[in-house]
């Protein structure tokens, strides 16, 4: 149904829609055929009332469309990867649906007075902005549940190669650096690549948004309750600069605006960088379930409201670089239910080498990745929760004789927190070597770094040698993956096979079975408080 809001514009939805031609039947020619003769009179009444009706509808639609316009103009665009990445998005499932991923970038920009003014730090003005909050939000493919991961600031990570899309500038690959330094290294489409890089999972849009708007964000929103045990003043102490300048008593209150920005970026109060994603996911369920209340999609001035607050917030990239499609994007994740959302933090140890940093939990990590890659809901709510899984498809492309197999081995047994181990595509061509396939060799390319071993093929007709290969090693199917990326079968010894001549098989994640360490938090319990660190209680 199309409806006029209140400034005139003409919108669908809630959402202001830009004209899309004449009506049907305009022009000399007309389905009815010849028009009888009407008195002179009468016709000159029809004639002046199109005309005003014609003024009128072209100025609604005209006010529409510039206010679409307005909106489109506010928000900022840059492209999806700006690093290298081999990650592909998933097959459709039996309906043709796919999962949708989208990472969310907190920025700790200082580039303007406003952005200075609400996170301190005068001095750090103008310098590379850092990206603070990272959370990956993943969209089930049939829309039934999601689930958001958040990997903490301060964790040490592999950086692959990315170029500054503004200014061409390129940061060499590094496997030294923590996450949220990506931002300065390529922008948010290196952060992508970062995450991509990590979890195998294919990300579709990034989102990114600095202090002011956060503020804008959480005014247009309105009040959204937060709870903490005790007294809490997050200010800096002897030895300890910094602080976000909460202060609040025991129990539950409404926050906006500054005072939400001030609850998002705080850490000394809670006592790490992965509590404060906690407090962070508090905040967010708690958003989603004062919006779900709200209604806001019926309400079109609600609406319009935080349309303006967050096409002046948000950048994306850039093929969602519109209002229509931030709305329908908004659709998909609205359909979820608050019960179905479930909020994590990455499994994480100290980094050996820093205990000011973190690194992945190796085993935890990759089976949550996994969880992804393959779509498993985190929850077990579902009434499909327990379906298994689709039984994998043997090529109808006959494999050639075990002799004649071309097959070259890549050595990527590098993760996120352990080096390489020597020798492995030696050990491994030498085992195929041992089971026939005389064409076996070993590539001395050094530095890669895969999560799960894959079997690579780059055409249909060598889809059965792939196969084959697999088979021979008991490395499941689903791992043999098509890639433009190769120019023959290509076996790429993953971090998940570090050691001995047997492909270590591992069985398939159930729904709702997270690892311990993830910190979960469903997205309809309120009941949670935070506890504050004793140095900054009141």
């Amino acid at each position: 149904m199309t409806q006029t809001s209140v400034q005139g514009e003409q919108t669908r939805g809630g959402v202001p829609q830009a004209r899309e031609g004449a009506a049907e039947g305009s022009g000399s020619g007309s389905r009815h055929g010849r028009r009888r003769a009407r008195p002179r009179r009468k016709h000159r009444v029809l004639r002046w009332s199109a005309t005003t009706l014609s003024v009128l509808i072209l100025g609604t639609a005209g006010a529409g469309y510039l206010y679409y316009q307005h909106l489109n103009g506010n928000l900022g665009t840059g492209e999806r990867s700006s690093g290298d990445s081999k990650a592909k998005k998933n097959a459709p499932n039996a309906a043709g649906q796919t999962p949708l991923n989208i990472l969310l970038i907190g920025s700790d920009s200082r580039a303007s007075a406003e952005n200075v003014k609400l996170g301190g730090s005068k001095d750090n003005r103008g310098n590379p902005p850092l990206g603070d909050v990272q959370m990956l939000i993943h969209l089930a493919a049939d829309r039934k549940s999601a689930a958001v991961v958040t990997i903490p600031r301060d964790t040490r990570v592999p950086i692959p190669e990315c170029t500054d899309p503004d200014t061409d500038d390129v940061y060499p690959a590094t496997t030294r650096e923590i996450i949220n330094t990506t931002l300065a290294r390529g922008g948010a489409g290196c952060t992508l690549a970062t995450w991509q890089n990590l979890t195998g999972v294919y990300i579709d849009h990034w989102m990114t948004i600095d202090f002011a708007g956060v503020v804008r964000m959480a005014d247009a929103v309105g009040g959204v309750e937060v709870c903490v045990n005790q007294n809490v003043h997050d200010r800096p102490l002897p030895g300890v600069s910094g602080g976000s300048g909460l202060k609040m008593k025991a129990g539950r209150k409404e926050i906006k605006g500054e005072q939400a920005l001030q609850w998002l970026r705080t850490r000394h109060a809670w006592g790490s960088d992965p509590l404060r994603a906690r407090a962070q996911h508090m905040y967010m369920n708690s958003m989603i379930r004062t919006l779900k209340k709200q209604n806001v999609f019926t309400d079109g001035g609600r609406l319009m409201d935080l349309a303006e607050a967050a096409t002046k917030s948000l950048d994306v990239s850039e093929e969602i670089g519109s209002v229509k499609k931030l709305y329908d994007l908004s659709k998909q994740l609205k359909s979820v239910p608050a019960d179905r959302i479930t909020m994590t933090t990455m499994p994480n140890i100290e980094d050996p080498q820093d205990r000011n940093h973190l690194v992945p939990q190796e085993a935890d990590a990759e089976k949550m990745w996994q969880m992804l890659r393959d779509d498993v809901p985190f929850d077990d709510k579902g009434t499909d929760s327990g379906k298994k899984k689709a039984e994998e498809k043997v090529s109808d492309d006959p494999a050639a004789a075990d002799g004649e197999i071309g097959v070259l081995v890549q050595n990527a047994t590098r993760s996120s927190s352990l080096g390489p181990v020597d020798g492995r595509a030696r050990t491994v061509s030498g085992l195929l070597a041992e089971k026939g396939f005389a064409r076996a060799s070993a590539d001395t390319t050094a530095g890669l770094a895969e999560e799960r071993t894959v079997v690579r093929y780059p055409s249909a007709d060598l889809e059965g040698d792939a196969q084959r290969i697999a088979k021979s090693l008991g490395i499941p199917l689903s791992s043999v993956k098509k890639s433009t990326d190769v120019s023959g079968v290509t076996l790429v010894v993953g971090a998940d096979w570090r050691e001995g001549t047997t492909y270590p098989k591992k069985s398939d994640p159930k729904a709702g079975d997270l690892p311990s360490t993830s910190d979960e938090l469903n997205g309809a319990d309120s009941s949670k408080c935070m506890d504050v660190y004793k140095p900054y209680r009141w």
